[in-house]
């Protein structure tokens, strides 16, 4: 069958398989060794063979995966410190700018202040002057370097120098003045300092033109309030017909203080604290001194950079503070502490005739004399104390935003607007959408209150309707868990207790409604005010309510006995409140643009005049060292706690509703007419 002397031809793989080239290689080598060998290679092994060669390469991608993964990491985190690093260094040129221009403008008033000496002190001045222009690096750093500190860079030790010529030219100007910092605020807030020889008795205002309050102990009234003409928007006459221009609600929206037509009995339904009718801003950009609309110092213009410092010390309010902005130049700016005007309402006798910039935070003693506030030197120094506020969020929500609130894990965000509530995850920049949107009451009837139990789960809705809803926030899909219905047609404020066991809800009868939130029952009702009441907070201990009224009235009620403790009358409607959460200090905003600080056992009150009109909302900081108040005016103002220097302002495109400050204090969010919510990063 085969030719002779020929064996059989072996088995062969097929051409281009690892078998034939590992028998091709074979074959070769028996060539070239010159020994015959026969090949034998079964298909097992050639299998087992290209499975070891496979699996070592999928090990290999593996572990080339992995180290590409490690390497896209690392390049992840190395952009984000890159960003990091560059925003920095962006950060300290802008800053450094800002310090060259402080220094320029330093000198210049150090220039101009020294024609105004005795020529003792003209010649100590420059004498001065002439030392702090021979500090060198070395002497400031070895200064530094005993107390442990960096060394600093050559612009910062300029700025150091010029600051000490303008310290020493402030300390000879009254050389009888300590060497302190005290010496210097006692400018602050209007004071001019003189020479007592030179000065009169202080402006007394008598107390009948003050809006200010009397507290007393009793529980009721003396005798009922003056009958006042109440207005759903403040400053309005009721009918006073709206401009189609501004962004009202239309025919539908709430209705005014006044019983609705063919409605009797039913009360009034909407605040002039919160009236969307009301939402269009009532003054125009440019009033009072004031830019456009920006926020914390976005100015327009080359010089916008500058616009967020407190080149003039924050404290100054008055003589001081118009000197220094007089020779530098400065214009106003959204951030800058307290704006140049002239208080509404306040007695022309305490306007700082030697600037025309009037204090703005006044001290009220028990028999109703008012003294302008002398900041002290830590009035907006120390931990806790923030120096400004910038925008990182705008929550279009679609309606006119009366309240709001954020979470204790600051992540999410709740607007409530017309009808519903809407829930934003603010935790990741870029644009926002609503990711939830909770239907709570009529199309048409407005949200007014929201609050969020503390562990998140659980949120509380309030408006105009006689219904509370409460809402599952636990479940994929936010619900309805349980409705609380009260006789009274709308709820203005909620407060909840701190251990999350009992609602508050302020009615639009003036009647305090207090809920078990376990039993979904009502449990109790506290009967005192004559009018709506409008605002409500609870101190820590969970013992006593404080709450506001359109009767002009502020009562706090005792929750363990269930009575009336104290009565505080005011001349006008009270529109929020807050309760200090570290202190016996409680703030009141009004209807007369005024905020008010009241200690809650002693007579011992602050008057604070920032605002143009109305205060909407008002909430303390978690820390208890801070507060905010929103209004009409467009308006966010922060105030130390309790004599009200102003930490910063911010001022926005529409009136302020509400506002909500997170458990950290991190953070502050608005809702305002302009049918938005805007969240502000607080900067310490």
């Amino acid at each position: 069958m085969f030719p002779q002397n020929r064996p059989p031809a072996p088995l062969q793989a097929p051409p281009g398989s690892s078998a034939s080239v590992v028998a091709a290689a074979a074959a070769a080598a028996a060539a070239a060794s010159g020994t015959p060998q026969s090949l034998k290679l079964t298909y097992p092994e050639t299998l087992d063979r290209i499975k070891e060669e496979f699996q070592f390469l999928q090990t290999q991608y593996h572990s080339l995966k992995l180290e590409c993964e490690k390497l896209a990491t690392e390049k992840t985190e190395i952009q984000r410190h890159y960003v990091m690093y560059y925003e920095m260094s962006y950060g300290l040129n802008i800053e450094m700018h800002k310090q060259t221009e402080i220094a320029k403008r330093l000198n210049v008033i150090c220039a101009q202040l020294i024609p105004f000496l005795s020529q003792e002190h003209q010649q100590q001045v420059v004498q001065a002057m002439e030392r702090a222009k021979q500090v060198t690096m070395g002497e400031l750093n070895a200064s530094i370097g005993v107390r442990g500190l960096p060394p600093l860079p050559h612009s910062v030790c300029t700025l150091y120098s010029r600051i000490f010529i303008f310290l020493s030219v402030l300390f000879l100007l009254d050389p009888s003045s300590p060497r302190s910092v005290q010496s210097y605020s006692s400018r602050e807030n209007g004071l001019d300092k003189m020479p007592p020889s030179r000065k009169e008795g202080p402006p007394q205002a008598s107390p009948t033109s003050l809006a200010s309050s009397s507290s007393a102990t009793s529980p009721s009234r003396g005798k009922e309030p003056p009958q006042r003409e109440k207005s759903s928007t403040p400053g309005m006459k009721p009918g006073t017909p709206m401009s189609q221009e501004s962004n009202t609600p239309g025919p539908s929206g709430p209705p005014q203080f006044r019983p609705v037509p063919g409605k009797p009995g039913v009360d009034p339904l909407a605040l002039g604290l919160r009236n969307p009718l009301a939402v269009q801003g009532a003054y125009p950009p440019g009033a009072f001194g004031l830019p456009p609309p920006g926020v914390n110092g976005d100015l327009p213009g080359a010089a916008g950079y500058g616009a967020g410092l407190h080149l003039v010390s924050p404290q100054m309010n008055g003589a001081a503070a118009a000197a220094a902005a007089a020779a530098a130049g400065y214009g106003r700016s959204p951030v800058s502490p307290h704006p140049h005007m002239r208080v509404p309402g306040l007695p022309a006798s305490l306007q700082s005739a030697a600037s025309g910039k009037p204090a703005y935070s006044f001290h009220v003693s028990a028999d109703g004399q008012m003294q302008p506030v002398p900041f002290p030197p830590d009035a907006l120094l120390g931990p806790g104390i923030p120096r400004h506020a910038r925008q990182i969020h705008t929550l279009s929500h679609g309606e006119v935003v009366c309240a709001v609130t954020i979470s204790t894990s600051t992540r999410h965000v709740y607007t409530g607007g017309k009808g519903c509530v809407k829930v934003w995850d603010i935790s990741q920049p870029g644009s926002k959408s609503p990711m939830a949107q909770l239907d709570c009451l009529n199309r048409d009837n407005y949200i007014r209150s929201c609050k969020l139990l503390s562990d998140g789960r659980t949120l509380i809705v309030g408006g105009e309707a006689s219904t509370l809803s409460i809402w599952d926030l636990a479940t994929p899909t936010p619900r309805i868990k349980a409705e609380l219905t009260s006789s009274a047609p709308a709820c203005y404020a909620l407060a909840i207790s701190p251990d999350n066991k009992v609602c508050f809800s302020c009615c639009s009868d003036g009647n305090i409604v207090v809920w078990d939130l376990h039993n979904q029952t009502l449990v109790r009702q506290f009967q005192g005010h004559t009018d709506g009441a409008s605002c409500i907070d609870i101190s820590n201990d969970g013992t006593k309510l404080w709450t506001g009224g359109l009767d002009n009235t502020v009562r706090c009620w005792d929750l363990r006995e269930g009575r009336q403790l104290q009565q505080h009358d005011f001349t006008s409607q009270i529109f929020s409140l807050g309760y200090c959460p570290t202190g016996e200090w409680l703030a009141v905003g009004m209807e007369s643009s005024n905020v008010e600080v009241l200690h809650v056992s002693k007579p011992d009150k602050y008057q604070l005049h920032l605002h143009e009109s109305c205060v909407l909302s008002l909430k303390f900081a978690y820390c208890g060292k801070w507060f905010v108040s929103t209004g009409k005016d467009n308006l966010l103002n922060a105030w130390r706690t309790p004599y009200g220097s102003s930490i910063f302002q911010s001022k926005e495109s529409s009136s302020v509703l509400s506002c909500d400050i997170s458990p950290d204090d991190q953070f502050i969010v608005t809702g305002s007419g302009d049918k938005k919510a805007t969240v502000y990063e607080v900067m310490y």
